[in-house]
């Protein structure tokens, strides 16, 4: 008997185990390869992972938790941040995929950011995950490239388990092993890993880019989307963003001066496409309501 079936016979499991097979000549997807996320619990309940038909663990996310929160979750009743993100995704994904995409090298990959933290790009790049992955026909594949300050796990609720970092500053780490399959069937996620105090050249070496070049060629069917650092708070948000084709530049809506967003732009001037996205938007001043608004400006250089 296996150390996985043992730990679910006695619903107690001690230790994260991470498992996956990997044919390196197989045509099948590095996503479908087994991989075995087990969160550290005391009791039975507690336990956040399900096993599907082919006995993949997959995590369970707290749908209810993050629709608490504010986010466009399946089923949620916040119709209107769905609309939205709906709206939001639209351009991005014709990008990738239609008629956008010629000229674009990469169109698939896009980076999240804002000038300053607390501007909503991790709010934003969940949201957006979350709308991409509900249609049929797309997967997304999403990346806490923020390593300084990770919130994606966090917020998602994902224990702590091998990420980008591990990957990067190990050679015995393989892509297989740092992605944490979810229960919505088109989304996966890769946290930030361990804090490191040479992450920013751990994102701007050659295995980086190499890894970036093998998502958006290999698999030019799934979007992947990087939660990165602000552009004005860490060099690593700048050195991503010459990684993608797209860029959302997040903008707290009457709170982010105007000369601090257009030194962020300068900070882009190589991307193909930037689009900035207006959060936390005044609605309606009779009511006092807060929603999330967007807009769009593309730079072109």
């Amino acid at each position: 008997m296996s150390i996985i079936e043992k730990a679910l016979n006695k619903l107690k499991i001690e230790d994260a185990v991470l498992s996956a097979n990997l044919d390196c000549n197989s045509k099948k997807s590095i996503e479908d390869t087994t991989l075995l996320v087990v969160n550290k619990i005391d009791k039975a309940e507690e336990l956040t992972v399900d096993v599907n038909e082919d006995n993949t663990l997959i995590f369970d996310i707290d749908w209810k938790r993050l629709s608490d929160l504010g986010f466009a979750t399946p089923g949620s009743s916040n119709t209107e941040a769905i609309e939205e993100y709906r709206n939001i995704k639209r351009p991005l994904v014709n990008n990738a995929f239609g008629k956008g995409s010629l000229g674009i090298t990469r169109a698939n990959l896009i980076l999240v950011t804002s000038s300053l933290p607390g501007e909503g790009k991790t709010f934003t790049a969940i949201n957006l995950a979350l709308s991409i992955a509900n249609e049929r026909d797309k997967k997304v594949l999403l990346i806490d490239a923020d390593v300084a300050r990770p919130s994606v796990s966090k917020v998602l609720g994902i224990n702590e388990t091998p990420g980008l970092i591990e990957y990067l500053d190990g050679a015995d780490v393989n892509f297989s092993d740092i992605i944490v399959r979810t229960s919505i069937a088109g989304l996966a996620v890769i946290p930030a890993g361990k804090l490191h105090k040479y992450s920013t050249e751990l994102l701007s070496s050659n295995k980086m880019a190499l890894f970036v070049e093998e998502l958006s060629n290999r698999y030019p069917d799934r979007i992947v989307i990087f939660d990165s650092p602000p552009l004005l708070a860490a060099t690593q948000g700048e050195v991503l963003a010459r990684l993608v084709g797209q860029v959302i530049l997040v903008i707290e809506a009457e709170q982010t001066l105007q000369n601090v967003v257009m030194e962020s732009v300068e900070k882009l001037a190589a991307c193909d496409v930037v689009l900035a996205l207006f959060n936390k938007t005044k609605r309606n001043m009779d009511i006092n309501y807060y929603g999330y608004g967007y807009g769009y400006g593309q730079y072109a250089h």
